[in-house]
């Protein structure tokens, strides 16, 4: 297990999206002053967070701060991004009960998933 290479990433993400005609905001301020660490917008429109989580400390809390704070924002979908061996627990259930798709991804897996989120639309 290999920490993710966040402002990599970041840039991979937003170049992409670039290509796919999406519009990503790196540090994307809500309403209410906390960051998403990147929104996907397509004319404006909110598809998806992507929140980078490279820390293993705490990571069920990060999990649930970070679906709190999409959700708020006005997310329907949010990405988590670990390489870690997780296991969110109740948080899917949360995250299922309150209208909103989570996904835990591993780095090697953002930018198929993206593509084909892409191709949805």
């Amino acid at each position: 297990m290999s920490k993710i290479k966040v402002k990599t990433l970041t840039r991979e993400i937003i170049a992409l999206s670039e290509q796919l005609g999406l519009k990503a905001v790196p540090e994307y301020r809500t309403g209410d002053g906390t960051r998403i660490d990147v929104a996907i917008l397509k004319d404006g429109e909110k598809l998806l967070a992507i929140e980078l989580e490279a820390s293993f400390k705490w990571f069920p809390q990060r999990l649930l701060y970070d679906v709190v704070k999409a959700h708020r924002a006005g997310f329907s979908e949010l990405w988590v991004v670990s390489n870690l061996n997780s296991k969110p627990g109740w948080i899917m259930d949360y995250a299922d009960e309150i209208g909103m798709v989570l996904r835990i991804l591993k780095e090697k897996e953002v930018m198929g998933e993206l593509k084909a989120l892409s191709a949805r639309l």
